[in-house]
C-alpha cells in the first residue's frame, strides 16, 4: 500500500501540472506515455522495440498523438493521418523487401499497436486543448466507474461479467461502477455547467456518462484480454503497485474517441 501510495503522488506530481498547462507539455506527455504503452505491448508479444519494426510502430504512434499541423504550417488538417499511413506503409514494405519473411500477419500487431494506443492517446491531447474539464470530466468517469465497481461488486457482486477474462469483475459491479459515473457526473456539471463549458443540456452529458462508463469497462476487458492471452499479470511495471501504462489507461484509450464522437469536445 505504502508503494501504491508513493508512486501514485510521484506519478500526479508529474501528470496534473501537464494537465493543467496544456499546450506542448500535454503533447510530450501524452507522446511519452504513448511510447511507454507500445513498449509494453511489444514486450508481451516478446518483440524488440529496438528494431525496424519497433521504430516505425514508434514513428506511428508519434504521428498520431502529436499534433504536427499545429507547429508545421505547410501540413494539413490529417497529417497525422498520412504521416501514420506512411508508417504503414513502410510496415508492409518490410513484407515486400523480406521477401514474406516479414509476413502481411508479422505486419497486423503493430499496425493494430498503433491504432490502439495512437488513436486514445491522440484524443487525450484533443480532449485537453478542447478545455481542462473535458479532461477531467473524463478521469473522475473512469475513477468513478473504478471505485464504484469494486465496491458494489464486493460487497453484491454475485454473476460474473467475463469470467475467461477478469473473473473477479461482475454484472452487479459494472451496474455500480456506471450508476457512479453518472453520481459523479452530476455532482461535477453542478461545479461546471454543461451550458457553460461543453455547449451540451445537462440530461445529455449525464447520459453519456452513463455510456463513456460502459465503454471504459469496455476498454479495461479489453487489456485484460490481451494480458491473459499473453500470460502476463500486468502490462508493465513502470508504475510500482499500480503496474503499467496500458494498466492505468486502458479506460481512458477508449473513453476519449467516444467522448469525442458524442460532441464532448
Amino acid at each position: 500500500m505504502k508503494q501504491r501510495v508513493i508512486t501514485a503522488a510521484v506519478a500526479l506530481l508529474v501528470f496534473l501540472p501537464a494537465v493543467i498547462v496544456g499546450g506542448i507539455f500535454i503533447e510530450l506527455l501524452a507522446v511519452l506515455l504513448g511510447i511507454v504503452a507500445v513498449y509494453e505491448l511489444f514486450k508481451m508479444r516478446n518483440l524488440e522495440l529496438k528494431s525496424l519494426e519497433g521504430v516505425v510502430t514508434v514513428l506511428g504512434v508519434v504521428f498520431l498523438i502529436f499534433p504536427f499541423d499545429k507547429y508545421v504550417m505547410v501540413l494539413p488538417n490529417d497529417s497525422n493521418w498520412i504521416l501514420f499511413f506512411v508508417s504503414v506503409l513502410l510496415l508492409l514494405g518490410m513484407v515486400v523487401f523480406s521477401n514474406n519473411a516479414y509476413t502481411f500477419e508479422d505486419a497486423g500487431f503493430p499496425i493494430l499497436s498503433m491504432l490502439y494506443v495512437g488513436v486514445g492517446f491522440s484524443y487525450f491531447v484533443q480532449a485537453r486543448e478542447s478545455s481542462v474539464e473535458a479532461l477531467f470530466l473524463a478521469l473522475f468517469i473512469v475513477w468513478a466507474t473504478d471505485i464504484g465497481a469494486y465496491m458494489v461488486g464486493r460487497k453484491y457482486g454475485v454473476r460474473k461479467l467475463a469470467p475467461n477474462i477478469s473473473p473477479n469483475k461482475t454484472v452487479e459491479g459494472s451496474i455500480g461502477g456506471v450508476l457512479s459515473a453518472v453520481v459523479i457526473t452530476m455532482i461535477f456539471l453542478f461545479l461546471f455547467p454543461s451550458s457553460e463549458h461543453f455547449d451540451l443540456p445537462f440530461v445529455y452529458v449525464v447520459i453519456m456518462s452513463a455510456v463513456f462508463s460502459v465503454f471504459g469497462q469496455f476498454g479495461d476487458l479489453v487489456e485484460s484480454s490481451i494480458k491473459r492471452y499473453y500470460g502476463v499479470k500486468d502490462s508493465g511495471n513502470i508504475l510500482p503497485g499500480h503496474g503499467g501504462i496500458l494498466d492505468r489507461f486502458d479506460s481512458l484509450l477508449f473513453v476519449f474517441p467516444i467522448m469525442h464522437l458524442f460532441n464532448l469536445f
